[in-house]
């Protein structure tokens, strides 16, 4: 398994050359691998936490937290993504490993809330997400919201 250096930042702790690395591997996976033209600045940046995945001084795996209230009425966890070069080597689950744990610290006794790609959604049930809406399209792509009860 890849030792992963985690890092978590607020957004005005970004620098910006952070802030590139960051729009740039969103772009890649999303926009380019996901053939999904669509607006990444959202305008929520500079509400979340960023959980950064560095392997050998690159980024490789990122998600954006979200305070409960933020975007739902429980915390959540977006934009969760691991680079194409580092994918099936358990770096996803270490992503949401990450995330778990700071989410238990930050927001104590919060349930998780997430729009997961519908591809995805066993990948999610195994890390103790239910499935709570009904099937819809986001950019054009399937989604569910899911929910980790803690």
């Amino acid at each position: 398994m890849m030792t992963i250096d985690w890092r978590l930042y607020e957004f005005r702790e970004l620098r910006t050359d952070m802030l590139y690395q960051i729009m740039a591997a969103r772009q890649e996976v999303f926009v380019v691998e996901q053939n999904c033209p669509y607006q990444d600045a959202d305008g929520y940046d500079a509400q979340a936490l960023h959980l950064c995945g560095f392997w050998q001084g690159n980024l490789v795996a990122y998600a954006r937290l979200f305070a409960p209230g933020r975007k739902y009425p429980e915390a959540s966890i977006g934009r969760v993504l691991t680079l194409k070069s580092i994918r099936r080597q358990g770096a996803g689950k270490q992503l949401m490993t990450e995330a778990f744990a700071y989410c238990r610290q930050l927001f104590p006794g919060a349930s998780i809330r997430i729009s997961a790609q519908s591809y995805l959604e066993t990948f999610y049930s195994e890390l103790g997400f239910k499935t709570v809406s009904e099937q819809y399209l986001e950019d054009g792509i399937p989604h569910q919201e899911m929910l980790r009860y803690e």
